[in-house]
Order: C-alpha cells, then sequence, then structure tokens
C-alpha cells in the first residue's frame, strides 16, 4: 500500500472544517485591514530563499526541499512565503508604481525537518505583507491585525516584541555580540560556533539550554539602538498599550530569518509545548532592494495553521448543524429532488441523497451530516405538491408547499 510521505499528511473531515474556520476568520479580518489576494507559485527559483533568507540559516542550509529540474536550474519548494511574494512584487513592477501595497496568501510551505507536534514536512501558513508603508503604525497595525485574529478564534497567546535595529546600528552591536561569543565559543554548540562566522545575530535564537545560559550574559540590541530605531521602538510601545493590547519586550528575539529589520514581533501559546509560537513577523525594509527592486519599506507576519489547529482540536465544541438534506422516497422523485437542490445551493448549503431510501433512514443520514432541516419527497408529498420536512435542532415536522420551499428556507437554513 502507496502511503503518504512521512510529515506530509491528507488533512479531511474534522481537520478540515477546523481548517477551513481559521482560514475564513484570517481571510475576513485581513480583508477588513485592507488587504488584497495574492497566491505565488509553491515551486521557485532556489536562488530567491538563498538571498532573502539568508545562506546560513537552517532554512536554506539544511531545510529546504531543493532539486534540479529538467532543464538543470536549481529549484525549490518554498519554505517560506514572504520572498516569493517580494518576487511578485518586484516582476510586476508595483516596486515603481509607488502608494501602499497590501496582500494576504495562505497555501502550502515545505521543510525537510524532524516531524513533530506543530511541526511537519508540508505545513500550511496564513500570511500578510504590506509595502510602501514605512509608519511605525504599520507595524502595530499588523500585530493588532493578528492579535484580532487570535481572539476571534480564542487562542490565548503571549505577544513579545524587539527591535532589531537599522543597517546603522546593526553592525556595531555584531561586533559587540561577536566579542561576547568569542569569549564563550568552546562552551557554545555546534550550530552556534558555525554562526559566530556567518551569521552572529541568529545565535541569539538557539535553543540549546546551554548555550541559553550562556547568552542571558550577552549584550541586547535594545541596549544598542541608534536615537531614530530607539523612538520608533518607544513608538510602538506607545501605540500597542493605548489600544490595549500587552505585551513583553524579549531582547532576543530575532525571527530566525535574516531579512527582518527594526521591528519584531511573536505571539506565542503554552498550549503547544516546545513549538510554542503561533505566529509573527516584522518589517523588513531592505527586502524589496536585496531581491532587484527599487527601495520599499514592507512589514508582514505569518500564522501556523497546524499550530492553532492544534490548539482549536483539543477544544471545540460541538458542530452547529447547518443547511438542508433532501432525498427522494421513491426512485421516481430523484429528479425532483435534485431540481430543489439546485435551487437551494443558491443561497444555502444542500446535500441530496441520489439512492431512494426509507424515511428513517434518510433522517439517519440527514443527522449524520448535521443538516439542520431534513427534506424528503415521495409519491404522498409529490401528489399534494409539496415536500415532507424535520427540524432536526427542535425535532418539529411539517409540510411545505413546492412554490414555497426557496422562500421558506432563505432565512432559515
Amino acid at each position: 500500500m502507496i502511503k503518504a510521505l512521512r510529515g506530509m499528511n491528507d488533512i479531511l473531515d474534522e481537520q478540515a472544517r477546523i481548517y477551513s474556520q481559521i482560514l475564513n476568520v484570517c481571510e475576513r479580518v485581513a480583508r477588513n485591514y485592507g488587504f488584497c489576494l495574492i497566491e505565488t507559485p509553491k515551486l521557485e527559483q532556489t536562488a530567491l530563499f538563498r538571498r532573502s533568507v539568508g545562506e546560513s540559516s537552517d532554512i536554506v542550509g539544511k531545510e529546504m526541499y531543493e532539486f534540479s529540474d529538467k532543464s538543470g536550474d536549481s529549484v525549490c519548494l518554498r519554505p517560506e512565503g514572504t520572498a516569493g511574494v517580494v518576487r511578485a512584487f518586484i516582476e510586476k513592477k508595483l516596486d515603481r508604481s509607488g502608494g501602499v501595497h497590501k496582500f494576504y496568501y495562505q497555501g502550502s510551505m515545505f521543510r525537510y525537518e524532524r516531524p513533530q507536534k506543530g511541526r511537519l514536512r508540508e505545513f500550511h501558513q496564513f500570511g500578510v505583507e504590506c509595502f510602501g508603508q514605512s509608519s511605525v503604525y504599520e507595524d502595530a497595525s499588523v500585530i493588532l491585525m493578528l492579535a484580532q485574529i487570535l481572539r476571534e478564534l480564542n487562542v490565548a497567546a503571549t505577544l513579545k516584541i524587539n527591535s532589531l535595529g537599522d543597517e546603522e546600528c546593526m553592525p556595531a552591536y555584531k561586533t559587540k555580540l561577536v566579542n561576547f561569543l568569542q569569549e564563550h565559543k568552546d562552551r557554545l554548540c555546534e550550530d552556534c560556533q558555525r554562526r559566530i562566522d556567518t551569521n552572529p545575530i541568529r545565535v541569539l535564537d538557539c535553543k540549546n539550554e546551554s548555550c541559553q545560559k550562556i547568552l542571558a550574559a550577552a549584550p541586547l540590541i535594545t541596549e544598542n539602538l541608534n536615537d531614530a530605531c530607539a523612538a520608533e521602538f518607544t513608538q510602538l510601545q506607545k501605540i500597542l498599550t493605548q489600544n490595549g493590547q500587552k505585551f513583553q519586550i524579549d531582547a532576543k528575539l530575532v525571527r530566525g530569518l535574516d531579512y527582518y529589520c527594526k521591528t519584531a514581533f511573536e505571539f506565542v501559546s503554552s498550549e503547544l509545548g516546545a513549538q510554542s509560537a503561533v505566529g509573527g513577523g516584522g518589517r523588513y525594509d531592505r527586502l524589496v532592494e536585496f531581491l532587484g527592486g527599487r527601495k520599499t519599506a514592507g512589514v508582514g507576519f505569518a500564522i501556523g495553521i497546524e499550530r492553532i489547529a492544534e490548539i482549536l482540536k483539543t477544544r471545540e465544541a460541538p458542530q452547529e448543524r447547518e443547511g438542508i438534506y433532501i432525498g427522494a422516497l421513491d426512485e421516481a422523485f430523484v429528479s425532483t429532488a435534485f431540481s430543489f437542490a439546485l435551487k437551494l445551493r443558491k443561497f444555502c448549503k444542500t446535500q441530496i441523497s441520489y439512492e431512494p431510501r426509507s424515511l428513517a433512514k434518510h433522517l439517519k443520514a440527514a443527522d449524520g451530516a448535521e443538516a439542520k432541516f431534513c427534506l424528503c419527497i415521495g409519491q404522498d408529498e409529490f401528489d399534494r405538491a409539496e415536500v415532507w420536512c424535520k427540524n432536526l435542532e427542535d425535532q418539529s415536522t411539517f409540510a411545505i408547499k413546492f412554490k414555497e420551499v426557496e422562500a421558506f428556507f432563505k432565512d432559515r437554513a
């Protein structure tokens, strides 16, 4: 028997319903904030991620599904969403059009890592990217947007924020950090020893407990910000506080991707164990230029759908009944039931059985489909030009004339 690849799961039944619930909330909130849909290919040139995510990152170094296509070009399955959106933004010459452009996306990402709770090799993200808006108010806006999504999904999470500075204050901080790391190099893990030379900032993101103990005394970026970055970070805190959003400053929060600058943030949940981050993002004002476009401010976030789903599935309320189930009691009336189903589907969820069954079997099927109403048509109903109906919530039964069916269910199902 052929099975799905390890870490790549099918999504169906209850899990599919939870996924749809999460995405429906995400998309509605995103549209309310002025974002519109963008879809980018799952397969991109490998160079896109090497240049954006960074050669020194674990994603590029260890986790990408990278291969040569039949033309000999190096391509890979996308490991994250931002780089592809930026590539499309530049390719469509939106970086030259001026103004503000806001996009949201959702779909599969791929990373070759050890599967565990909340972490798969094919996983799904919802994300937003805003281009052309440099105001710290937009940083606050996307943070509050993500907070609203989590609130509507009833997911309790703590917001952590940091500033990574800009191209002026970061070099001086890196020098201080490297000097500190060199003093403790022999006690750091192998990955951190390598990162001292490739990307020392990413050492702060190490999850190794012994490394974290050493890093407790490391210099902090928040203590090395220039005046402009410090003022912006202070303003961000003020905006969040004024709008009722609690937060913690985490001076070691670096988000693990090379393209971030200034604002970095993350929402973490205690309901997920080791994989505590449910979503996060930040500002990336240099990424568009770095990938060949005109200098353009950028800020965004991504949510891990699997991680949210792990939380929701442990406490999901029973599914509310929805829509209509319709069936025929005799073969001769399947076509009549089908015609009604087409009309009802214009405004409500409608399921139909093409197999003529007894009333008891139709009721059982309607109950299993979690329909709100069960409609049946047999010889007696047809002769009277009406359908038999049962409300599966209050258990009441009644008849509805053929000509009144659409009007009756328009606001009820």
